[in-house]
């Protein structure tokens, strides 16, 4: 990185990083570490400097517009015909997208596994943290007209609130980097700004996300890759990152009904997704800006095809049921889309009936075989649809095996 100075202008005369030079004070008792690690991790490192944005105005190369113009159009085409059908799939691809985003940060699990999650197991920790990326995601969406500082913490709240209760919404007051050792930051990739410079860079970027003269996927790309670079929290910054960028998605009217898994497109190659980021931090945010839109174009492709298995589940549970109109089975068949782990307490508070009456209408789902118990206890029963966890582990496969 160049000195502390006026930042260098990268190739798509944005922006690039600087250094400054900042005296490392070990955290780590010095009895703990060997000789040599006591003399490599001691004396100054450099911490980027990051510019402000807030007045930048990004240009990128008429092939990227064109390919920015493809991917809104496929993205609101897509929110637009899910909007009169809204329940299940707006929570179902919320969940998917929750789960791609924590699988980029290598945090992976099954969907049954995330569905006893939200019934309160914490019996696999990935699949706690899936669900508070869930809360996170859910935050941004509802934040998303009114995105500032509280907003982002409100989102980090959510997403660590039952698994790292002690930083969850704060900003971080240590150094923090990125590969190398957790010893110090000597070897490391990247070492964001120190933690005194992250309240005023964070005010920043709220002006430059309010902007409406920037067209809506190059600034929502600008905006995730300049708060990764922020990094303005100890632990979940990718994910939360990553949830900003479905604020914005909803804030500019790309999306209005549902929440589009772009976390599964950017999943779909994460090494290309780092190197954006590493180009925009040397000022190029051309490369940022073409992952995010062909990353949006792949999330239609593997939502759409996700949307679709349901539907064909859905209408396939209902040649298999013979009940009347409106009659609670068919109400808690698509309650199964949404939550597809169940007990009594679940069904009635979905159904409106008391828990000693939800055995009503998961009786004809479980003669059918759209619904089986898999506890084996006679008390605090539960029941699973494997048919759709298998669609949403398929889901996950499918962006799985588009990754370069």
């Amino acid at each position: 990185m160049p000195s502390l100075g006026t930042p260098a202008r990268g190739p798509g005369d944005w922006p690039a990083l600087s250094s400054e030079v900042i005296d490392w004070t070990p955290t780590i008792p010095p009895e703990l570490l060997t000789r040599a690690q006591r003399e490599r991790y001691r004396g100054p490192y450099r911490a980027a400097v990051v510019p402000h944005i807030a007045a930048a105005t990004p240009h990128v190369a008429p092939e990227t517009s064109a390919l920015v113009a493809e991917a809104s159009a496929v993205l609101t085409r897509f929110d637009a015909e899910l909007g009169n059908e809204l329940a299940p799939f707006s929570a179902i691809l919320l969940r998917s997208e929750s789960a791609s985003s924590s699988q980029i940060e290598n945090l992976s699990s099954g969907a049954k596994q995330i569905a006893l999650a939200e019934l309160g197991s914490r019996e696999k920790r990935n699949a706690t943290e899936i669900v508070g990326n869930v809360a996170a995601m859910t935050a941004a969406v509802e934040l998303a007209d009114r995105l500032d500082a509280d907003a982002i913490l409100a989102m980090h709240h959510a997403l660590m609130q039952n698994t790292s209760p002690q930083m969850a919404g704060l900003w971080r007051d240590d150094q923090v980097w990125i590969g190398g050792t957790s010893i110090g930051p000597h070897d490391a990739e990247f070492v964001a700004p120190t933690a005194a410079r992250v309240p005023d860079l964070i005010d920043d970027l709220i002006e430059f996300a309010r902007r409406s003269d920037i067209p809506p996927l190059i600034h929502i790309a600008i905006a995730h890759a300049q708060f990764e670079t922020i990094h303005p929290f100890p632990d979940g910054n990718g994910r939360t990152g990553r949830a900003l960028v479905q604020a914005m998605l909803r804030a500019s009217r790309l999306t209005q009904n549902v929440t589009v898994p772009v976390s599964a497109g950017l999943l779909a190659d994460t090494r290309s997704y780092f190197a954006a980021l590493d180009s925009y931090r040397s000022g190029d945010p051309s490369m940022i800006v073409e992952t995010l839109s062909r990353a949006a174009l792949s999330a239609v492709e593997n939502g759409s095809h996700l949307v679709s298995d349901l539907r064909h589940i859905r209408e396939q549970w209902r040649d298999r049921i013979r009940v009347r109109q409106g009659a609670g089975a068919l109400r808690l068949m698509d309650f199964l889309l949404r939550q597809p782990v169940v007990d009594r307490r679940t069904v009635a508070a979905a159904l409106d009936v008391s828990p000693d009456n939800a055995g009503r209408p998961i009786g004809p789902l479980v003669e059918a075989g759209i619904l089986r118990e898999f506890t084996g206890f006679s008390r605090n029963r539960m029941w699973h649809a494997a048919e759709v966890t298998d669609a949403l582990d398929e889901f996950a496969r499918r962006a799985a095996r588009r990754r370069g």
